[in-house]
C-alpha cells in the first residue's frame, strides 16, 4: 500500500514543478485577469493564458505526442497564421484605403518600429534571424510574428516568448498608444476635421484585391501565404457570391484557428523556455519597436498635415500598425477628446488596414533576405 500512494504521489504535478513553473502559473492568471476582468483582447488572450497554465503543470501536452504539440506544428508550418489572415481578409472593409490610397504611405511609416527594433536586436546580441522574428513585434501583429518566426526556424526557442508578446501589445494599443499620440501632436492637431471620405464601388472593391495580390507578390513572392490569405478573404467578401464562405471564413473558422493558435502559443512558454534573460530582451525590444511604429506613423501624419495645409489629422498615423480595428479606435477615442464631434474612424481605418499589408510586406522581405521560401 505504501508503494502505490508513493508511486501516486510521484505522478503529481507537486513532484515534478519547481518554483519557475509556478511564476509561470502566477503570470498565466495576470493574462487571465488582463483579458477576463479588463477586457484586453480577451479573444486572444484567454486561450494563450490557458495553455500557459496548462503546459506549466503538465509539460508533457505541449511535448512530441502530446495534445497541443500536434497544434503547435500547425503553427510552426504556417498554417494557422495563414488561415487567420483569411479571416481577417473577409471580415475587413478596405474602402477607406481605396477612397484615400495616400493611407498607404501611413501605412508604411508605421513600419519604421519593425526596422529600429531589428538593428538593435543586433546589437543586443541576437542573430539576424533572431532579430527579424522579434522585430516584427512592432507592427503590433500576432499571426504575422508568429509566421516569421516559424519560417525563420524559432519555433523551438523564440516563438513563444514572441508570440506572447506580440499578443500582449495588441492587447495593450489602448494603453500604450494615447500617451504618445498627445505627446507629439498639438492641440490644434488634434482637433482637425477630416472630410468624409467618397464612395466606393463594388468594382473597385472586388478588383483590390487581385490588384493588391498580383502587384505585391510579383515583386515579393515570400508575401504570397499571408497576402494571399488576406485577399482571398476579401474577395470571398466583397464578390458578394460566396456568402457561406465569408462567413465561413470570418466566424467559424475564424474562431476555431483562435483556439488552436492562441492555446498552443500558450503551450509553448513553458518555465525552461520563457524564463530567460533573452525574454526580458524580446519584451523590451518589442515594446521599443511599438513606440517607434506609434511614433513614425504620427510625425509622418504631421507631415502630410503640413503638405496638405492642415487637411490631414496626425492621429490618424498611428493606427498604421495592424491591430485592426482596434488602432483606428484609439485614433477616434483620442480625436475626441479633444473634440467630441470630431469623427476620425474611417479616416484611421485607411492607415489601420495599410499596415495590416504593410506588416505582411516587412515580413516577407525578411524572408527574402534570408533566402527562405
Amino acid at each position: 500500500m505504501l508503494d502505490i500512494l508513493t508511486n501516486l504521489a510521484n505522478q503529481t504535478a507537486f513532484a515534478t514543478l519547481d518554483w519557475k513553473n509556478y511564476v509561470m502559473i502566477l503570470v498565466s492568471f495576470v493574462f487571465l485577469y488582463l483579458a477576463i476582468v479588463k477586457g484586453f483582447e480577451p479573444l486572444l488572450l484567454v486561450p494563450i493564458a490557458f495553455g500557459m497554465f496548462l503546459s506549466n503543470m503538465f509539460p508533457s501536452i505541449i511535448q512530441e505526442g502530446g495534445l497541443l504539440h500536434y497544434f503547435y506544428l500547425l503553427d510552426e508550418w504556417s498554417i494557422l497564421p495563414s488561415l487567420i489572415f483569411l479571416g481577417v481578409g473577409a471580415m475587413t472593409d478596405f474602402g477607406p484605403l481605396i477612397a484615400n490610397p495616400k493611407s498607404f504611405l501611413l501605412g508604411a511609416a508605421a513600419q519604421f518600429g519593425i526596422y529600429v527594433a531589428y538593428f538593435l536586436a543586433i546589437a543586443m546580441g541576437f542573430t539576424g534571424k533572431e532579430a527579424a522574428a522579434i522585430s516584427i513585434i512592432g507592427g503590433a501583429d500576432g499571426p504575422t510574428s508568429i509566421f516569421l518566426a516559424g519560417k525563420l526556424g524559432m519555433g523551438g526557442t523564440l516563438m513563444g516568448p514572441i508570440a506572447v508578446a506580440a499578443y500582449s501589445y495588441m492587447a495593450l494599443v489602448p494603453v500604450i498608444q494615447p500617451p504618445i499620440m498627445k505627446l507629439l501632436t498639438t492641440d490644434k492637431e488634434r482637433r482637425i476635421k477630416m472630410p468624409q471620405l467618397r464612395q466606393v464601388t463594388k468594382l473597385e472593391k472586388i478588383l483590390f484585391p487581385v490588384v493588391v495580390t498580383l502587384v505585391v507578390v510579383l515583386v515579393l513572392p515570400t508575401t504570397a501565404p499571408l497576402i494571399g490569405m488576406l485577399m482571398l478573404g476579401n474577395l470571398f467578401r466583397e464578390s458578394g457570391v460566396v456568402k457561406q464562405l465569408t462567413e465561413t471564413a470570418s466566424n467559424a473558422l475564424m474562431y476555431i484557428v483562435v483556439i488552436l493558435l492562441g492555446t498552443s502559443v500558450g503551450a509553448t512558454t513553458t518555465a525552461e523556455t520563457f524564463l530567460k534573460m533573452s525574454t526580458l530582451k524580446i519584451v523590451l525590444l518589442g515594446f521599443v519597436a511599438f513606440i517607434f511604429a506609434t511614433a513614425a506613423g504620427v510625425l509622418f501624419g504631421k507631415l502630410m498635415c503640413l503638405a496638405t495645409k492642415g487637411k490631414v489629422n496626425p492621429l490618424i498615423g498611428s493606427a498604421g500598425v495592424s491591430a485592426v480595428p482596434m488602432a483606428a479606435r484609439v485614433s477616434q477615442k483620442v480625436g475626441a477628446e479633444y473634440d467630441p464631434t470630431n469623427f476620425l474612424l474611417m479616416n484611421a481605418m485607411g492607415p489601420n488596414v495599410a499596415g495590416v499589408v504593410g506588416t505582411a510586406v516587412a515580413a516577407g522581405t525578411f524572408l527574402a533576405i534570408f533566402n527562405i521560401s
